[in-house]
C-alpha cells in the first residue's frame, strides 16, 4: 500500500474539504486520508508537475470531461496536455461536470437550500452523467432561484454540497464515481 495518496482537483481550493468529506469512505478504505490539491487554471499541468515532484505517491488527477463520455476523454483532454498512456488509470472524470453529482442526492440539496427549493427541477435523470452540462447547470439554478442562498454558485456552495451530497447515491448515478472509488484502492496496492 502506498503511503501517501494525492488528488488533484480541476477547481477551486475552497473545495479541498468538500472533497476530503465526500471522499471520506475511499480515505477509510485506503487506510489514509488523500491530500486534495487544486488546479485551478490547470488541473493536467499540476498533475503532471505532481508525477516529477511526488514519484512516490500515488498522485490522482480528477477532471470535468465538458461532455459526454465518447471512450476517448482520455485521448482528446489529457494526451495534448502531455499526460502519456502510462497514467491514464490514474485519471478519473466528473461527467459531464461536477454538479452532475450533486444532482443524484437532491435531498442533500433541498437540505442545503431550504423550503424554496424546488426539488423537482432537478430531477432529471437517474444516469446524471447523461445530463448534458448546460441542463445541468440551468436546473440547479431554476432550483435554487427562490432560496434564501440564492441561485446556485460555483464558489460559494460547493464546498457545502460536496460535504453533503452522498457518495453511495453518487456512485449508483454516476459509472465514473463508482470507478473512482473502486479503482484507486487497487492502484494503491503494491505491484506484484
Amino acid at each position: 500500500m502506498v503511503s501517501k495518496v494525492r488528488i488533484h482537483f480541476e477547481g477551486d481550493p475552497a473545495w479541498r474539504e468538500g472533497f476530503s468529506e465526500f471522499f471520506k469512505e475511499l480515505g477509510a478504505t485506503l487506510g489514509l486520508a488523500p491530500k486534495f490539491i487544486a488546479g485551478k487554471a490547470d488541473p493536467c499541468g499540476v498533475f503532471l508537475l505532481a508525477l516529477e515532484t511526488h514519484p512516490g505517491a500515488l498522485n490522482i488527477l480528477l477532471i470535468d470531461s465538458e461532455r459526454p463520455d465518447d471512450g476517448k476523454l482520455f485521448e482528446t483532454i489529457c494526451q495534448p496536455k502531455g499526460i502519456d498512456a502510462q497514467s491514464r488509470d490514474h485519471v478519473f472524470w466528473m461527467v459531464q461536470c461536477m454538479e452532475a453529482w450533486f444532482l443524484a442526492d437532491a435531498e442533500a440539496l433541498r437540505q442545503y437550500y431550504g423550503k424554496d427549493f424546488r426539488e423537482n427541477a432537478v430531477r432529471l435523470n437517474p444516469e446524471v452523467e447523461e445530463i448534458p452540462k448546460k441542463d445541468v447547470f440551468e436546473a440547479l439554478r431554476t432550483a435554487t432561484k427562490d432560496t434564501s442562498k440564492g441561485r446556485y454558485h460555483k464558489t460559494k456552495h460547493a464546498p457545502f454540497l460536496l460535504k453533503l451530497i452522498d457518495p453511495a447515491l453518487v456512485k449508483q448515478a454516476s459509472a465514473h464515481c463508482r470507478r473512482m472509488f473502486d479503482r484507486v484502492p487497487q492502484l494503491a496496492q503494491p505491484a506484484v
